[in-house]
């Protein structure tokens, strides 16, 4: 069965740090490039960033870039976002999600076929 399964989320203060995590089963975690977006309520889901599954080269969104930080371990079959100085605006539904394919392209939703069923982080003011 495949599944992606993250954990590490909860409430943080403002300029906290937060590790989120994300284990895979059920499918060969090398051959998939990765991902982390987030939704918050009412608004529409949004890329966070994306690794390759090979050669670990990434993308960040804007909003994320030099605080937030993503790494894989392809050994453990396990992937996770490191969060620094988090925002109130941080807070949303965090989902790992999964690409057929080492590169991902535009680190857009609608490519990823495998998610998570997110974890909640909420970053309070």
């Amino acid at each position: 069965e495949v599944q992606l399964v993250e954990s590490g989320g909860g409430l943080v203060q403002a300029g906290g740090f937060m590790r989120l995590s994300c284990a895979i089963s059920g499918f060969i975690f090398d051959d998939y490039a990765t991902g982390w977006f987030r939704q918050a309520p009412g608004k529409k889901r949004e890329a966070v960033g994306c690794i390759s599954s090979t050669d670990g080269s990434t993308y960040y969104a804007d909003s994320v870039k030099g605080r937030f930080t993503m790494s894989r371990d392809n050994a453990k079959d396990t992937m996770y976002l490191e969060m620094n100085k988090l925002k109130p605006e941080d807070t949303a539904l965090y989902y790992c999600a999964a690409l057929l394919g080492q590169y991902y392209y535009a680190c857009e939703a609608g490519d990823f076929g495998l998610w998570g069923q997110g974890t909640q982080v909420t970053v309070s003011s």
